[in-house]
């Protein structure tokens, strides 16, 4: 599915409606698919990068629920979703077929949004903010979001190169509220930039967005490299953008991003 805005960010000097209370242009967040939360080695690093805040980031945790009909430890499970909200925003990222395999095969995919956010509610948790696995999306998706009262992460500014022809995704080019086909509105903050897109990026940076929303795996923090690479690029991105958080900005959006309509329409 393809929703698009008429408009662009806006561009380093212009007057951004989203945070009036400073006088900041440009803002950063960061989010991480917690995707292997029972991997001790992965767990151990993401959890102490969360805590550590690089260059003033509170990391989002877009985690993936407990997959117990794999046989994935529900109780485990909770501990790790516990200690992550207790440090940043907490999502809910659904791998639609099974923890190794993220996008659908089948299935009613709104359905297992909604039932994997009500239980994540059961256990106690409180997810605002949401991430199909894949970049997936559709209409079903879109309207469980809005049914959840989540913040909607999964459009990219750009396509994901990896994705196949006729493989559906979501396509925003800046924060707004999407008016869905049951006329509810659902906030999406698109996510704008990989760690190797926002490496090419900023170099160029009066050409970043307003808002830059980057993303990384849990799985890149096993490697020295891409460790070392994330802390050096949020580095740089905290000298050209004000961090924030995606609770906080949200909370910004909620009034002042444009609405825009969902395209209900699968556009490949």
């Amino acid at each position: 599915m393809r929703a698009t805005t008429s408009g662009s960010a806006g561009a380093e000097g212009d007057t951004s409606p989203l945070m009036p209370h400073t006088t900041r242009k440009r803002y950063a967040v960061v989010s991480c698919h917690v995707e292997r939360p029972l991997d001790d080695d992965v767990w151990e690093r993401f959890s102490a990068l969360q805590q550590q805040r690089p260059a003033g980031f509170a990391i989002a945790a877009l985690i993936r629920p407990a997959d117990e009909a794999a046989g994935e430890n529900e109780d485990a499970w909770l501990e790790r979703a516990r200690e992550a909200a207790a440090q940043g925003p907490l999502g809910h990222h659904t791998h639609w077929t099974a923890p190794d395999h993220a996008r659908p095969t089948g299935g009613a995919t709104g359905e297992q949004v909604v039932e994997e956010g009500r239980r994540m509610r059961e256990l106690g948790l409180t997810p605002t903010l949401f991430c199909g696995g894949g970049w997936y999306t559709d209409g079903e998706v879109a309207e469980a979001c809005a049914n959840l009262g989540y913040v909607d992460c999964t459009p990219r500014a750009t396509r994901p190169a990896y994705l196949g022809p006729k493989q559906a995704w979501a396509s925003l080019g800046a924060p707004a509220r999407v008016r869905l086909p049951s006329d509810r509105l659902l906030i999406a903050v698109p996510t704008t930039h990989s760690l190797g897109e926002l490496a090419r990026a900023l170099p160029r940076r009066r050409t970043l967005p307003a808002v830059v929303h980057v993303y990384f795996h849990d799985t890149d923090l096993v490697n020295r490299r891409r460790r070392t690479m994330l802390r050096a690029l949020l580095r740089l991105l905290a000298r050209v953008a004000e961090p924030t958080d995606l609770d906080k900005l949200s909370g910004a959006l909620a009034p002042n991003a444009p609405e825009i309509s969902w395209n209900d329409v699968a556009r490949l």
